[in-house]
């Protein structure tokens, strides 16, 4: 009986540390392979930023690195961002001739709406670009460039076109669409481009500046 209870004894060991063994490759394993695809895996991140920048911005509007040219933005309630959010300066021959702003429309139907909001030196929109949402496929999606134009009517508005009263939907008095079944949406979102152009305003210093660096 004993010799029986050892033997146990030994195999559960014996399994015990075999299955240490393989868990031990195992993390090994995982971390050679993080190790050897995380430039990759930054490479493609910093490639898909920069496509998503370059929809906002005509490449001819700039001839500097706009990914090199972040900065870091404070947490503030215009740009729906409870913590630090990154900046993209751009400039041509050192001057500045937008900014593209990370911005979070925190009021969408689903959940917060992640946008890119490009400012013109001037204080005009260049662009508008939705990256990330949760809104009802068929209805609150259409604030997608792939689902319809809508995105597109904030080109070439700004603080004065329209004025503050005109900053909202139709519905509520204001100039922009919205969405058959699916106002929440657009509401939450052309609350938080004019939100963007307020801030931009409101920092003028800041851009100029940037525009030194």
């Amino acid at each position: 009986m004993k010799n029986q209870i050892k033997t146990q004894g030994r195999q559960i060991i014996a399994t015990a540390m075999v299955l240490a063994l393989f868990g031990l490759a195992g993390g090994l394993l995982v971390g050679v392979i993080y190790e050897a695809t995380a430039e990759q895996v930054a490479e493609n991140q910093r490639r898909a930023m920069l496509a998503n920048l370059n929809q906002l911005l005509q490449t001819d509007r700039y001839d500097n690195d706009l990914l090199a040219s972040q900065i870091t933005l404070p947490a503030d309630e215009r740009l729906g961002q409870k913590q630090a959010s990154p900046a993209y300066i751009a400039r041509l021959h050192d001057e500045v001739t937008a900014v593209i702003f990370s911005v979070i429309a925190p009021d969408g139907y689903s959940g917060a709406i992640k946008l890119l909001v490009c400012i013109n030196a001037d204080g005009t929109l260049n662009g508008v670009r939705v990256v990330q949402h949760r809104e009802t496929p068929g209805l609150g999606d259409l604030i997608e460039t792939a689902r319809s134009k809508w995105i597109f009517s904030f080109d070439g508005k700004s603080l004065d076109n329209p004025d503050a009263k005109g900053w909202k939907v139709k519905r509520d008095g204001g100039v922009f669409d919205q969405f058959t079944g699916a106002t929440i949406t657009p509401r939450a979102v052309v609350k938080a481009v004019h939100q963007c152009l307020l801030y931009f305003d409101r920092n003028k210093k800041q851009w100029q500046v940037a525009s030194s660096k």
